[in-house]
């Protein structure tokens, strides 16, 4: 027989462990808020895309951002890291950039006491917590490699050593859209390695009003530290706890397979629209995209709504358009709308079924 006493100190326990999550889902809902007011001192406009950044941070994910120049993209990142109290390090991708310029290398040092000399690995700017990779499509693929490799498993290897990076570690890498002379376009297994492909586009009459003000002053914004780098890696582990509904993660799957032209169920327009579907990586990415954006609403719960609201920024780089669809003026965009319109949701489905029965 089970013993009352051991049950109520599990029930006990279970509750306790509840309550510190409860809490721990109050304090990132009201860090986001004021990461948003602190940013917003600084950057005019642009809320999708901070939003966008701060899921993809709590998610443990890498940002692509892709945007024509002075759109304050270097400005975006590093205040974002200054208002989470993480080093920065910025990265011109250049032509003749090597793979140790950004992972260090070793370097023969003489010891001055005994005469000896031995190899000292000097680190590279890659050991940082929030990395901007400027231009990352201007340097050959060797060095986008390197990088791409310490975004995947988190450390470099120089020689025969293995050395880890810091926790947490975000790369934000940037791409201009409109200058691809003398690039190396990332190919699509790479560009999959990003969680979010986010655009920046061009403010609005009013923002860009506000930014011709504000900018051109003598006064500088003091910002305040919102997390820690501690902070950060507690509430990622918070995010992964969010429990997510049958029906929420049938959503994800249904979503992920209707971008393959190659299934029978795909839809007629994709089979017309697309040359080339998303991976499974990125219904993970959808689910944990969806589980940051629930938690920094205050939300226990995930809905399908969260799935769509990451929708664009997960799968715009996951899936490639036919000569049809370019030649019809149709991007990615458009088809992950339609895709959107055309995927149902399962527990709407039964819930009108069940109206009509």
């Amino acid at each position: 027989m089970t013993n009352p006493d051991e049950h109520l100190m599990v029930q006990e326990d279970e509750d306790a462990q509840r309550d510190l999550e409860t809490q721990a889902i109050r304090g990132l809902a009201n860090a986001y808020l004021l990461m948003r007011d602190e940013i917003g001192k600084v950057i005019i406009g642009q809320t999708e895309v901070v939003d966008e950044i701060l899921i993809s941070l709590f998610s443990r994910g890498h940002c692509l951002l892709v945007g024509v120049p002075g759109l304050a993209k270097t400005l975006l990142v590093s205040t974002i890291a200054k208002i989470l109290h993480l080093s920065f390090r910025r990265i011109q991708f250049t032509p003749d950039l090597m793979p140790s310029d950004i992972t260090g290398t070793d370097v023969l040092q003489d010891d001055p006491e005994t005469g000896h000399r031995s190899f000292q690995f000097m680190q590279g700017p890659l050991f940082t917590n929030v990395l901007l990779a400027d231009e990352i499509n201007r340097t050959p693929p060797k060095t986008q490699a390197a990088l791409l490799e310490a975004m995947q498993e988190r450390h470099v290897t120089v020689g025969s050593n293995t050395y880890r990076l810091p926790e947490p570690f975000f790369v934000l890498a940037t791409q201009n859209p409109i200058e691809q002379e003398g690039t190396y376009p990332l190919p699509e297994a790479q560009l999959d390695r990003f969680m979010f492909n986010v655009v920046v586009n061009y403010p609005t009459a009013a923002e860009e009003l506000m930014i011709l003000k504000q900018t051109t002053g003598n006064q500088k914004p003091e910002l305040e530290a919102a997390l820690t780098g501690r902070q950060i890696l507690a509430l990622q582990e918070v995010v992964r706890k969010v429990p997510v509904a049958e029906h929420v993660f049938v959503y994800a799957r249904d979503l992920v397979r209707a971008t393959r032209p190659g299934e029978d169920s795909a839809p007629k327009f994709v089979k017309e629209y697309l040359s080339w579907g998303a991976g499974p990586r990125a219904g993970q990415f959808l689910i944990l995209g969806a589980k940051a954006r629930a938690i920094l609403e205050g939300r226990f719960h995930v809905s399908t709504e969260d799935i769509k609201s990451v929708a664009h920024a997960v799968l715009r780089h996951r899936i490639v358009t036919t000569f049809q669809a370019d030649s019809q003026g149709l991007g990615t965009d458009d088809i992950i709308d339609m895709l959107i319109e055309h995927v149902p949701n399962q527990l709407k489905v039964q819930a009108q079924e069940a109206a009509k029965g």
